[in-house]
């Protein structure tokens, strides 16, 4: 554990503590995307098969069931809450986001460190993680306007996975034979998804005004 690694896990935790206020307390899911929130219940799903086989830490552990918990909760909302799904636009959020699965799993299926059942499943979370915001960020291109918390959410998810690629540096310069290739390549093609909702993220703080994609 390093303050990058302990960072990103915070950063990454209040994304979903964010979006969680804003369905719970607002009753609304207004911009998100349920094909992304499916998504990452299904990278949770698969990454974490161990939780219950192999104890790495207390700490650990807590971030698994929190992560998996939140994540199915969140469809949860968005599908059968009586009034939250009433905010969800289903028409424009028309993604076809099973077809990020199959190419991710065909993937984790050739290109593995160790090919066994659970180490293709971690594969294929960090493959489906690199690719699972696109639903969101296509359907907030669409509606343009950008409600406050969908911001902060989106803009702290990109952060997480930017303070990570800072711990893998870190550790890289720290731990002898720190070599993970595909998690490094799959964090970046992740991180650069988001420049471009950065970029409008930052000018909008900058000059005061509300955030706003181009179609």
């Amino acid at each position: 554990m390093n303050i990058f690694r302990l960072a990103g896990d915070m950063t990454h935790l209040l994304s979903v503590l964010v979006l969680l206020l804003k369905i719970h307390t607002i009753k609304s899911c207004a911009g998100i995307s349920l094909k992304t929130q499916e998504l990452y219940a299904l990278v949770f799903a698969s990454r974490y098969l161990d939780i219950f086989s192999d104890f790495i830490s207390l700490y650990n552990t807590i971030m698994k069931l929190i992560f998996l918990g939140s994540s199915f909760s969140i469809v949860w909302y968005m599908r059968r809450h009586k009034i939250v799904r009433r905010s969800y636009d289903k028409d424009q959020d028309t993604f076809r986001h099973f077809f990020l699965v199959l190419p991710c799993l065909v993937l984790a299926l050739l290109t593995n460190d160790k090919f066994t059942f659970k180490e293709v499943m971690w594969t294929f979370s960090l493959y489906l993680e690199a690719v699972a915001i696109l639903p969101q960020l296509v359907l907030l291109q669409r509606t343009k306007n950008v409600d406050n918390l969908t911001g902060q959410y989106v803009f702290l998810l990109g952060a997480y996975r930017a303070l990570y690629i800072l711990n893998w540096i870190y550790r890289y310069f720290t731990e002898p034979y720190y070599v993970h290739w595909i998690t490094w390549i799959s964090g970046l093609v992740q991180t650069l998804l988001y420049a471009d909702f950065f970029y409008y993220y930052f000018h909008s703080w900058k000059n005061n005004v509300k955030l706003q994609l181009p179609a």
